[in-house]
């Protein structure tokens, strides 16, 4: 992956933030796909949490971003998982040798997936999914790489809310809202396990999405009610 050129991110950003009027479904597609060539990756992707706090695949370049990105939801894991959870930026310089994420870096690397950079999206300062990019090769990730990213995600962030205000987002607009709504519930649940159990934040967030699966509710219920009980069966976890 070759240095970003400022003045390439520059025109991308500015025919981003142009296509805010756009339906929210082609302006996403559009940002994917400019997100390929501007960082010059092999792929790129965005997902979106739902009600059940998954991160859901909304866009993708080619298969192997969709694999990326429905593989991480369907085991609760993952690099792009990560970002969410942490709210912050997670990179893999190469899955094939990541012990972070044993339960889906065998099926991204089957498929090509090999350096990954995940960056958060959000919506007044709450994560409501994550913008992705990835390499078919180990790629060492760099700070500048890190940084342009995120400001691309922060335009992406700026089409997503404006078509919210529109209510033009249509079937993305409970999802979004819903994130919004019951973020900080679901941090301080998952906060809680991970003093109480000594987990990580991922460990800990997955506990909860997956008792909330197996309950069939929504994790945000789930959540409010550990805080009010103060604890989470984890036996089966």
């Amino acid at each position: 992956m070759a240095s970003i050129n400022q003045e390439s991110l520059t025109r991308s950003l500015r025919r981003l933030r142009s296509a805010s009027h756009q339906d929210i479904s082609s302006a996403v597609h559009e940002a994917v796909r400019a997100c390929v060539a501007l960082f010059q990756v092999s792929g790129s992707g965005l997902m979106i949490a739902d009600e059940m706090n998954n991160l859901r695949y909304i866009a993708a370049s080619d298969g192997p971003s969709r694999i990326l990105e429905t593989a991480q939801s369907e085991a609760g894991t993952g690099p792009c998982v990560e970002a969410f959870v942490s709210n912050d930026i997670v990179a893999s310089d190469d899955l094939r040798t990541e012990t972070r994420w044993p339960a889906v870096t065998p099926a991204l690397t089957e498929h090509g997936v090999v350096s990954v950079l995940g960056s958060p999206l959000r919506l007044g300062g709450v994560p409501v999914g994550t913008l992705d990019v990835y390499l078919d090769k180990p790629h060492q990730w760099h700070e500048s790489e890190r940084a342009a990213l995120s400001r691309y995600g922060e335009v992406i962030e700026s089409t997503l809310s404006t078509a919210l205000a529109a209510h033009q987002a249509g079937e993305l607009a409970d999802q979004l809202q819903y994130a919004l709504d019951y973020r900080i519930v679901i941090e301080r649940a998952v906060g809680f396990l991970m003093a109480r159990h000594a987990l990580d934040a991922v460990t800990a967030f997955d506990a909860l999405r997956r008792q909330a699966r197996d309950q069939r509710r929504k994790v945000a219920e789930v959540a409010q009610e550990l805080l009010t009980s103060g604890d989470l069966d984890l036996r089966r976890r």
